[in-house]
């Protein structure tokens, strides 16, 4: 039988559009046919052709590139993904062809956000794919398995324990709370959130099988608050944190009820953008009764040492790794960052859901989950108490909440 092609569309050609180039790039199956961008669409397109993944096209817009493709990738900043959405579901009414679209973590700003582009993807009879790649990644996935008889003997996971850290963002829009949704809890948040509930759920049982009951959150401006980090954040991203700050530090704890056994077990989560080490580090361990696991992406099998004489050879620290803060020094290389990261099996998981016509493991509704999670997170951290997920009135509350950090009022919280 002859092997079938989903043809995507990205919109957007920034950093993570590229991240998933690259991803592409070790897979079958998937032809990059199209990119809309407001800036970059002719590089990302020829970047794209030059790899050898399609004859890439520019189109104008989302529209017109929904008629050429069987599956949109929004890779666009936070604050437009309702206007492209909008736009995918009225050229699928139109008569587009759409097999499924695709949504970069995370889904929305808010839960109003989310809520939105769930309804306008249902109401367009679109499949769907969140995503979210860290549960997508091989050491999780492989521990799980390696831990399934223990899980199944001894019990589940009673405590999981997720960070992710790095220096900060590549892009303006991300250091600015009113587009990108917040700061690094919105932006990494739902990492570390998603996959500390994914490896807490019980073998066999659906991905929101453990009822979230409870979110403590702490916020804070540790290292870009500061006048001398205000002022070059300023000058190289746009962005004066004077005036309309992010937080750069979160950390947090959920806890869920196995609606089964009635056992409470706790997610943990830490995120930070003032993380000064070797660059990007996922952290994950987990501790069930009588066995363990940890992750940690700072270890690697390769590591390569620069010397001062040689240091100024190195053009583009991040050839070694993502948001690399040295070029020089012993250095940890990770070899196939997109692989380790999970990006390469979330667009092989979207690509045979599509293809056999039903949702990727993870959908926006999931998604829709998620970010009412991160927004509990800053509900916490903003009135400082424990939000009761199970209280009717918090759920409705968080339907319209949108935090002070997100409305451009940080300063109030932060300062």
């Amino acid at each position: 039988m002859a092997e079938r092609t989903l043809t995507y569309g990205f919109v957007g050609a920034g950093f993570n559009a590229k991240f998933h180039l690259a991803a592409l790039r070790q897979l079958r199956g998937i032809e990059v046919a199209g990119v809309v961008s407001v800036a970059g669409a002719a590089e990302f397109a020829a970047l794209a052709r030059g790899w050898g993944l399609g004859s890439t096209q520019v189109y104008g817009s989302v529209g017109e590139m929904a008629k050429h493709v069987e599956c949109v990738a929004v890779c666009a900043p936070n604050d437009a993904r309702i206007a492209i959405v909008e736009a995918i579901a009225d050229a699928v009414k139109a008569g587009a062809e759409l097999k499924g679209v695709i949504c970069e973590k995370p889904l929305g700003r808010n839960v109003a956000e989310a809520r939105r582009l769930v309804e306008l993807a249902e109401g367009a009879g679109l499949r769907t794919a969140y995503f979210e790649n860290q549960i997508h990644m091989k050491p999780i996935r492989v521990q799980l398995a390696q831990l399934e008889p223990l899980r199944r003997q001894m019990g589940p996971l009673a405590l999981a324990r997720s960070a992710e850290e790095h220096g900060g963002p590549h892009e303006g829009w991300f250091w600015d709370p009113t587009r990108q949704g917040g700061g690094v809890l919105c932006d990494m948040g739902c990492h570390s959130i998603a996959v500390g509930w994914y490896v807490l759920t019980p073998t066999g049982k659906p991905l929101t099988f453990l009822e979230p009951q409870e979110v403590t959150a702490d916020l804070g401006l540790l290292k870009w608050g500061q006048p001398a980090w205000r002022e070059k954040l300023l000058k190289e991203r746009g962005v004066d944190y004077a005036k309309t700050p992010a937080e750069d530090f979160a950390t947090g704890m959920i806890t869920f009820r196995n609606p089964e056994t009635g056992q409470r077990v706790k997610a943990q989560f830490t995120n930070s953008w003032m993380f000064e080490k070797q660059g990007l580090r996922l952290l994950m361990d987990g501790m069930g009764p009588g066995y363990a696991f940890e992750v940690n992406s700072l270890l690697s099998p390769l590591t390569i040492f620069v010397g001062d004489a040689a240091a100024e050879a190195i053009k583009d620290a991040e050839l070694a790794l993502e948001k690399a803060t040295a070029s020089r020094g012993l250095l940890a290389v990770q070899h196939n960052e997109p692989d380790l990261y999970g990006y390469t099996d979330e667009n092989a998981d979207a690509r045979d859901a599509f293809l056999e016509g039903r949702d990727a493991a993870l959908t926006w509704r999931y998604g829709l989950e998620i970010t009412t999670l991160v927004m509990a997170a800053y509900l916490s951290a903003e009135q400082k108490r424990v939000v009761d997920l199970t209280n009717p009135a918090t759920q409705r509350a968080l339907e319209t909440y949108v935090p002070l950090i997100q409305q451009g009022r940080g300063a109030e919280q932060l300062y």
